[in-house]
């Protein structure tokens, strides 16, 4: 684990504005996250399941600064592109059941996008689980202000319309928001309802997920760790994301539960297992204004770990990839 083992060090000191960690490493992950919070970070949770043992959460800080509410391990948080691996999870179902096919084009299951979005004629759906569509992010264009609710799924894509592709389809990756806002469209048509309840019914239901909902509004506000940013004024909490693949909220024993069951079998059968594998990946990261994920399986230990942290903007989120580093660093030399 080269990555992990760079990073061997609890001090951060300033060099020309970026941080380093060189002091020892903690001997626990409470102290870990705990000294997290000394450098700049408002909360965290982290959640770790390792085989043989009881799943454990740890926490450090704030969920609410402002109201001087310490962190909760059971909160629910926006998991922003995390919702990704729920989205392709849904797709590899539908796909499995012939319901789909990895070879439809994006013109033919949404043709009002012919002449709007270059190449729609030559896009296959298993492109847009790939993140290779050539199809601008959204995120990207110019008039997209991260600091506003986002609550019209129609407006992102508009964005993006009449644009020149990033690349010929399939000639190679890049990673595109608006791929998947274009699969959440697909399996709203395929299915004739929200893909919502879809996802609900297949994959958060048989898992027993109940701290996993696909829109912040299906939740009370006050469930939810606030959110900050550098250098945003107040709390993003009440900021809005709707758009499929950056919408749902969990906390993260929900998320690590559902990570968990995604690598071994207990979510898809093996059929479904090949194709999740062919076209989509086991772990991921998001990002909110306020909000930074982390959610990976360690295949060397057999471990789970996902980590929330409510702060972004500045030298943050750097220093959160250095504990969540750190963390699995522990882990590693607690097993050794």
């Amino acid at each position: 684990m080269p990555i992990v083992a760079i990073i061997s060090a609890v001090v951060f000191v300033p060099w020309n504005g970026v941080f380093a960690w060189l002091a020892p490493l903690p001997d626990t992950i409470q102290e870990q996250v705990d000294d997290a919070i000394d450098h700049g970070l408002d909360g965290i949770i982290v959640y770790v399941d390792e085989p043989g043992k009881p799943s454990a959460l740890y926490h450090a800080g704030w969920k609410d600064r402002s109201n001087q509410v310490p962190a909760d391990p059971e909160a629910l948080f926006k998991i922003a592109s995390i919702s990704k691996l729920y989205i392709a999870a849904a797709t590899v179902k539908l796909v499995h059941n012939s319901s789909l096919s990895l070879d439809d084009t994006l013109s033919e299951h949404l043709p009002e996008l012919e002449g709007r979005i270059e190449n729609a004629g030559q896009i296959t759906l298993r492109m847009l689980l790939q993140h290779r569509s050539g199809i601008p992010n959204f995120v990207d264009q110019e008039e997209f202000d991260w600091s506003k609710s986002h609550t019209d799924i129609g407006e992102h894509l508009q964005l993006v319309f009449n644009k020149h592709a990033n690349f010929e389809s399939d000639s190679r990756y890049q990673y595109s928001n608006t791929n998947y806002l274009l699969i959440g469209r697909i399996l709203d048509n395929d299915l004739g309802y929200s893909h919502h309840q879809y996802i609900k019914e297949q994959l958060l239901d048989p898992l027993g997920l109940t701290h996993t909902y696909n829109l912040l509004g299906q939740v009370n506000s006050t469930d939810v760790v606030s959110g900050y940013h550098h250098p945003y004024e107040g709390d993003t909490k009440e900021l809005d994301w709707v758009t499929p693949g950056g919408s749902m909220v969990a906390t993260a024993r929900d998320v690590g539960i559902f990570l968990r069951a995604l690598h071994d079998g207990s979510l898809l059968n093996s059929d479904e297992q090949a194709i999740y594998s062919s076209v989509y990946e086991y772990e991921h990261t998001g990002w909110l204004l306020g909000y930074y994920s982390i959610a990976r399986y360690h295949k060397e230990m057999d471990t789970v770990v996902v980590q929330f942290v409510n702060t972004t903007g500045e030298n943050t989120l750097m220093v959160s990839n250095i504990v969540y580093n750190r963390i699995v660093r522990i882990l590693c030399d607690n097993e050794n």
